[in-house]
């Protein structure tokens, strides 16, 4: 079957001499890999674009029972050439096109969470500033999206709070002993990114070693939910970032 979608590259690496597999999020087939034959050519129609977080036009050829589908053609429908130039922007792209790719199974089509992870990557490659705080609020976003969110009853920021990791509430107790305390920082970020969508909740003072601290229970929190969930690559990349 001949596929014409758009598609998102999550993943690139060599293969053989000349070509390139790809591991990408395809609005019609969710999460597949497809391999470009002669990319790595140098007078290849599909060198140069073939980058990490590139939105593509794409024809394919489908199969379902191969591991590997036949990539045809390509074209650019957004470009991350503005991510080679800027560390932060890049750092934060790569930790969430991570994120993404394990939050989905081979073959899954998940409308809600390509729709998200276009959104976002136009969004950041057009934002005016870049933060490193963007990257605990995708977490919250998608864990939402994945039907994992987090919940919390607090109105006001208390003196102490806590992220209750198998429950995935954010109270004034403890829970049980897989709960972390949070700094007021911490829990003034959680509180503003579930409520809203402000560029503001960029904006509540954390601390590179809170951020940092904030990430770890996040991940924390996908592991104990999400079967399979592993380190990220990326996360020295970002880490670099916050220092």
């Amino acid at each position: 079957m001949i596929v014409h979608t758009q598609a998102i590259i999550l993943r690139v690496i060599d293969y053989q001499e000349s070509s390139k597999i790809l591991t990408v999020l395809s609005a019609e087939h969710g999460k597949i890999a497809l391999i470009a034959k002669g990319a790595k050519r140098p007078k290849n129609k599909l060198t140069g674009i073939l980058e990490i977080g590139a939105v593509l036009d794409v024809v394919y050829y489908y199969k379902q029972s191969r591991g590997v589908q036949t990539l045809t053609e390509a074209s650019i429908h957004y470009s991350t050439n503005c991510f080679r130039e800027d560390f932060e922007r890049a750092a934060v792209l790569y930790a969430t096109l991570e994120l993404l790719s394990q939050l989905l199974h081979e073959h899954e089509v998940n409308k809600p969470i390509f729709d998200f992870a276009l959104n976002f990557i136009t969004w950041l490659g057009e934002a005016a500033e870049t933060y490193p705080s963007i990257f605990p609020y995708v977490q919250l976003r998608l864990a939402e999206i994945t039907g994992i969110g987090l919940v919390s009853a607090l109105t006001e920021i208390p003196d102490n709070a806590y992220l209750n990791i198998s429950s995935g509430n954010i109270s004034e107790q403890s829970e049980d002993d897989l709960s972390y305390k949070l700094t007021q920082a911490q829990t003034r970020f959680l509180i503003m990114a579930m409520s809203g969508k402000s560029k503001n909740i960029f904006k509540t003072g954390l601390e590179n070693g809170e951020l940092k601290q904030l990430v770890h229970h996040l991940d924390v929190y996908f592991k104990y939910h999400i079967d399979g969930y592993q380190e990220r690559r990326s996360d020295s990349i970002f880490e670099q970032m916050i220092r």
